[in-house]
């Protein structure tokens, strides 16, 4: 069966869809099958970054289960490359709160068996629904900047992974967001948090044009221009999404 990765943050703004995106990208080189799971179910982006144009959605899936038309899972994928398959959010956020929780994890329990990998995205609120999901994850990489506010909230939610007895949290650093803000030292942050900054995307990782890419529906780890394979950058990248497929 296929892995279960959820990319998460604490905070609004950090990169964590662009992580998502980019790591699909190199287990797409890899020739791993992916689908992309958008479970931000209140503020999607996944098919908008992608520039998708999907006729059904998660809350169709969900819909036609409850009421025994489900057929095949292909039925409610979009394709975005030979790899690479995207089961988009809701397009009504209104939807989205109607859909019952136990078909949250039914879903992930079903797509699993058809993908290598399946990389969640999700709202950072700590809510019902991400609960469900973590639970049902094999691992999550929480995408954190280099902020006070960041930071509070995920030694909270180091914590609280830890109380629930979840085994594999990995700490993503993204400081190339914003090439203004670096209050702390990656020291400071571990010994803040109380965990190991598992991966590190330095200033380096900073794409000016970043929202060009987004209209065009590009993935930055494919496009060769952003990221040549030779570079540091795409390598460590690569090398984020050779550690998930590890055994």
């Amino acid at each position: 069966m296929g892995k279960i990765v959820t990319i998460s943050s604490r905070k609004g703004g950090v990169g964590k869809t662009t992580t998502l995106l980019n790591i699909a990208g190199c287990l797409s080189t890899l020739e791993k099958k992916v689908l992309i799971l958008d479970l931000d179910l209140y503020c999607s982006s996944i098919a908008v970054s992608l520039n998708l144009k999907s006729e059904k959605d998660f809350y169709n899936l969900t819909s036609d289960i409850a009421n025994n038309r489900f057929t095949e899972i292909k039925d409610y994928v979009t394709k975005y490359n030979k790899f690479i398959d995207v089961l988009p959010s809701v397009k009504d956020p209104r939807k989205g709160a109607r859909i019952n929780l136990k078909y949250i994890e039914q879903v992930i329990n079903m797509v699993k068996h058809y993908y290598d990998v399946v990389l969640i995205d999700t709202t950072h609120a700590l809510i019902d629904l991400n609960i469900v999901i973590y639970d049902n994850s094999d691992t999550i990489i929480n995408v954190m900047s280099n902020d006070p506010v960041d930071l509070v909230n995920t030694k909270t939610f180091v914590n609280i992974v830890a109380d629930i007895g979840f085994k594999d949290l990995r700490i993503l650093l993204n400081e190339s967001n914003s090439l203004e803000e670096k209050y702390f030292s990656i020291y400071d942050i571990r010994s803040f948090i109380g965990h190991n900054i598992d991966y590190y995307l330095g200033r380096e990782f900073y794409v000016k044009t970043i929202d060009k890419y987004v209209l065009d529906g590009s993935i930055l780890t494919l496009n060769t221009n952003i990221y040549p394979k030779d570079k540091k950058e795409y390598k460590l990248l690569l090398k984020i999404a050779e550690d998930l497929i590890e055994e």
